[in-house]
């Protein structure tokens, strides 16, 4: 058998199979069911039928009740990053994940350098899993370096992609840029429980950022327009660990008294107190200017 003999239903079904191997290290016939509303019968031919395909992907967990990815595990489909990604971010995945095809007429300015897959999968199956991950990292400061992380989250900062994790190195939760990831070598040991999201003060933190149009526009009623504002200001809810980022991707001026005066900033903090509780302020707009 092979993958040309099968129609598209079958395709699609075995390809969801492909992307949760691959992502989340594990599908269960409940899993093919839930996604297809096929019957128990149907979801047991589509897993015999993978395995006939590819018999060193998975194997069958009896405790679970579902396959696990082995480690030889070679994906039977293409896998887009870019697709991949928006997909994880909105909390799903059809396995069938096509590269997304740049409009003539309607175009982003900007497009992220994504990850490759491999980095991508291996990241999310060690946060679905609760695992630390032993990586071989390059950083600005201190170059190439092996590091263990316990990562809990993928995140799209408006510039790049990042893990967020404990890094066992630093002592601390931190950022790691996924691109700068030369390649994953294995897990490490079990994490302890202050490793762990729940113990990630930043990120369990909620901060809600009032944003208004700066006091130097000569006519702030475009920038409310811009943004939607309601009665001159725009109130957002975000976690602490991602609020610099935001305030950041979005130039807005955090100064005492708005004093960045250059016009690069549109937007200006209103609620400056709100910065104490926030992380990341060295990237923060006029966040270190002082009074």
């Amino acid at each position: 058998m092979s993958l040309d003999e099968l129609n598209h239903g079958q395709k699609q079904r075995l390809a969801f199979i492909d992307f949760s191997l691959q992502y989340f290290g594990e599908v269960s016939r409940q899993d093919l069911i839930a996604k297809f509303a096929t019957g128990l019968a149907a979801a047991t031919r589509d897993l015999a039928c993978y395995r006939e395909l590819a018999p060193a992907n998975m194997q069958l967990v009896h405790q679970t009740k579902s396959y696990h990815r082995l480690p030889g595990f070679k994906a039977l489909f293409p896998h887009d990053p870019e697709s991949i990604l928006h997909g994880l971010a909105r909390g799903f995945g059809d396995g069938l994940s096509h590269p997304v095809r740049p409009s003539a007429v309607c175009l982003d300015a900007v497009s992220l350098i994504h990850p490759s897959p491999e980095i991508i999968a291996a990241l999310m199956r060690a946060i679905q899993a609760g695992a630390s991950l032993k990586l071989h990292y390059v950083s600005t400061s201190s170059g190439e370096r092996q590091r263990e992380i316990v990562p809990h989250a993928l995140v799209n900062n408006g510039q790049r992609w990042h893990v967020r994790g404990y890094d066992r190195l630093g002592g601390k939760f931190s950022d790691f840029v996924v691109t700068r990831i030369k390649g994953i070598s294995g897990q490490g040991p079990e994490p302890e429980p202050h490793e762990l999201a729940a113990a990630d003060d930043y990120w369990q933190r909620l901060v809600t950022l009032v944003l208004v149009p700066h006091p130097s526009l000569a006519h702030p009623e475009a920038i409310a327009l811009d943004f939607n504002m309601v009665k001159g200001k725009l109130e957002i809810p975000c976690r602490a660990a991602l609020a610099g980022y935001l305030l950041r991707q979005w130039s807005v001026d955090c100064s005492p008294k708005q004093q960045i005066r250059s016009g690069v900033c549109q937007l200006a903090l209103a609620n400056p107190e709100v910065l104490t509780d926030i992380e990341h302020l060295t990237i923060v707009p006029g966040a270190q200017v002082k009074a």
